[in-house]
């Protein structure tokens, strides 16, 4: 197992760069007209999993965007992905 100190001098500088492009992409929604839609209430909800350090951020954040039912639809609703969840309550 890699120390801390190994960790942050492999991925450091990855992981600053993918942060300052999730600040990047909040300025530029920030900037734009119009209402946003459930997406950005679920992209916010996975940014404050962030700050929970209990050791399972990566699956908090998946599970955040996610769908949670487990019954099978019997056809899509849309011709793509959207990213999160529409329904939670």
């Amino acid at each position: 197992m890699m120390s801390r100190q190994e960790m942050l001098d492999m991925y450091f500088v990855e992981a600053r760069a993918k942060l300052i492009g999730v600040g990047a992409f909040l300025d530029r929604v920030d900037r734009a007209v119009g209402r946003a839609d459930f997406r950005l209430a679920a992209f916010m909800q996975a940014v404050e999993e962030l700050r929970r350090p209990d050791g399972s951020r990566a699956e908090r954040v998946l599970l955040s965007l996610s769908d949670p039912t487990v019954d099978p639809v019997p056809a899509a609703a849309t011709k793509a992905a959207c990213g999160a969840w529409a329904e939670k309550p």
